[in-house]
């Protein structure tokens, strides 16, 4: 475990270093600093430890202000004699509020939460990574209300998605519209991404609903659709110019 320590006293943080070895000898304390000003300036150039020991009164000011200038995601262990600062503390990162002289039973009781919550966020992270790695299924249809009917409309029968007046729209290739509680947000999720290509905020479009491309300015592409009969022009905006030209690429 890679540790940071943050203590304008020298002797505390020796202290503090010896006690960490007998907690546990595979911690490794990466640096040790004095100052709000030091510490700033370390996390700008370096990257983050597992761990941070904070004491709250440095050389030149309270620890709080090293959280105004930098963002820190590390959890934090204060160090502190002064117990007045407890619960602005927590507010902070804090995982445990330690008051010197640190006593070694609650510095492993700190050392052991630490260990939970940071065991339990790794765990959550391989899943968040294996719920990314499934095969991700495609909507194969959309049910759609019309009056006291529903239809139900195949994916592939969809030359477009679009919003219009803040509503959401899809258009068949036979030319008819039907409105959808679905935002174009979630469809984006929904739908096969190499078949339909968001070409800007407001409009999403099937791949075999394109039939014709018109350069429209040095950096945009008109898109001219199946069944399109509105009046505004479907226009590729210019951040999504680049992906629209590997997707008709590839």
């Amino acid at each position: 475990m890679k540790v940071l320590i943050i203590e304008d006293e020298r002797p505390a943080s020796q202290k503090l270093i010896r006690l960490l070895k007998e907690t546990d000898p595979g911690i490794e304390v990466i640096s040790i600093l004095r100052s709000v000003e030091q510490s700033v300036n370390w996390f700008s150039e370096n990257q983050s430890p597992e761990l941070i020991f904070m004491d709250i009164q440095l050389e030149d000011g309270l620890c709080f202000e090293i959280f105004e200038k930098v963002r820190i995601k590390v959890p934090v262990i204060f160090t502190t004699a002064y117990d007045e600062y407890a619960l602005k503390a927590f507010k902070v990162n804090s995982i445990d509020y330690l008051l010197k002289p640190i006593d070694p039973d609650e510095l492993e009781n700190a050392i052991e939460k630490f260990n939970s919550v940071h065991r339990t966020r790794q765990d959550y992270s391989k899943y968040e990574t294996a719920i990314q790695q499934l095969p991700h299924q495609n909507k194969e249809r959309f049910l759609i209300k019309i009056g006291e009917h529903y239809k139900s409309v195949p994916t592939s029968d969809v030359s477009c998605f679009y919003i219009l007046e803040r509503s959401v729209f899809l258009l068949t290739f036979d030319g008819k519209n039907y409105p959808l509680d679905y935002s174009l947000d979630k469809i984006e999720q929904l739908v096969d991404l190499k078949l339909f290509f968001r070409i800007n905020r407001n409009f999403m479009a099937n791949y075999y609903a394109i039939q014709d491309m018109i350069a429209y300015s040095s950096n945009r592409i008109k898109i001219v659709l199946a069944k399109w009969n509105e009046k505004e022009d479907v226009l590729v905006s210019r951040e999504r110019m680049p992906d629209f030209k590997k997707w008709m690429d590839r």
